[in-house]
């Protein structure tokens, strides 16, 4: 899945962390990416790109998931 897209594409370290400071971390370790900040409970698109990654995060913008990309 994630193997045919080029740079780092898993964030694990980041669950726990604040929205913008996870966005900024993921678009400097892989700036072919584009990180999008989603809430939990949210619906996005299913389709997969090399070059967005979602930052699932709760109410108070914590990151509750790995970032991959997708």
């Amino acid at each position: 899945m994630s193997s045919e897209c080029e740079g780092k594409s898993s964030w694990p370290e980041l669950v726990g962390v604040e929205e913008k400071t996870a966005a900024a971390t993921i678009e400097r370790e892989n700036p072919l990416v584009d990180a999008k900040i989603v809430p939990e409970g949210s619906f996005v698109i299913k389709n997969f790109l090399c070059t967005r990654v979602w930052v699932w995060v709760d109410v108070n913008n914590i990151v509750k998931r790995v970032p991959i990309i997708g």
